[in-house]
């Protein structure tokens, strides 16, 4: 089933887009518009683009659970995806997908979809950041210019509570960041856009001093359809080893509804 948004214009849905060449292979055109720190397109967004290929292949309608392995960095350019359904069962469907630049793998992925509007107990034993409404929230103006490069913050915006510490080269933060997220032209979250809006936080080791990071691996679990509106987010770093650290983060909807949760091994620049 195809992940595509309603409306096409959106830029994360037209920079996602994949063409279908054959049965299990897909073509993209990943653009520079999503780049971060490291001048490469974000993690998150070439995982967008392989889950819509991934997306087609299977019947289940929602990605529950993702885990990514990132192999090189992506660059803008031609892509080709090749997917493989493992299982199609009666709940959920199984499915994996590698995408390829140059000959070479950049991702393998494999996730389980299933139906978000099933219905079950519920049990949550916290509650979603507590943060002012988004509109007394600060907007970093650096991220307006996507300095150095960094495309994704035009893409996307942010709010924080407070002018995070590390834009001012404050090293001595706590690696956690409670903050708002949203598309920056308008485009509502869904499920499928879950799994790559996971990895648009900006790292929270810059609050120690660090300068970016890049991901190994990730998980993506998703929880529920999110309603339309901002985006609550939770990011945070407990351990930092041997150059590697995780990081966790957590999307909470305007309905205050945990949306997804993930983890992530990355390795500090």
């Amino acid at each position: 089933m195809s992940l595509d948004h309603p409306a096409e214009g959106y830029e994360f849905d037209r920079d996602t887009r994949v063409d279908k060449r054959a049965d299990g292979e897909f073509t993209a055109t990943l653009t520079d518009g999503w780049t971060t720190f490291t001048s490469h397109p974000n993690g998150g967004y070439v995982l967008g683009a392989a889950l819509n290929a991934l997306g087609q292949t299977l019947s289940q309608t929602d990605p529950l659970v993702v885990s990514a392995f990132y192999l090189r960095p992506a660059a803008p350019g031609q892509a080709l995806l090749r997917t493989e359904t493992v299982r199609e069962g009666r709940r959920t469907a199984t499915g994996a997908v590698v995408l390829e630049q140059g000959g070479k793998e950049i991702l393998r992925a494999t996730a389980t979809y299933g139906d978000l509007a099933a219905e079950g107990r519920e049990l949550h034993l916290e509650g979603p950041p507590e943060l002012p409404a988004p509109e007394d929230c600060y907007a970093p103006p650096e991220f307006a210019g996507a300095t150095e490069g960094v495309t994704i913050a035009q893409r996307v915006d942010y709010r924080y509570p407070e002018r995070p510490g590390w834009l001012d080269g404050k090293k001595d933060g706590r690696p956690r960041t409670d903050f708002w997220m949203r598309f920056a032209d308008g485009r509502d979250a869904d499920a499928g856009s879950l799994p790559a809006m996971v990895d648009f936080a900006v790292p929270a080791v810059l609050e120690i001093g660090e300068f970016g990071t890049i991901t190994v691996e990730l998980t993506t679990h998703v929880r529920a359809r999110p309603a339309p509106g901002w985006l609550a987010c939770r990011v945070f770093t407990k351990h930092v080893s041997h150059g590697l650290h995780e990081e966790d983060m957590e999307i909470w909807d305007s309905q205050g509804t945990l949306v997804a949760q993930a983890r992530q091994l990355a390795m500090l620049l």
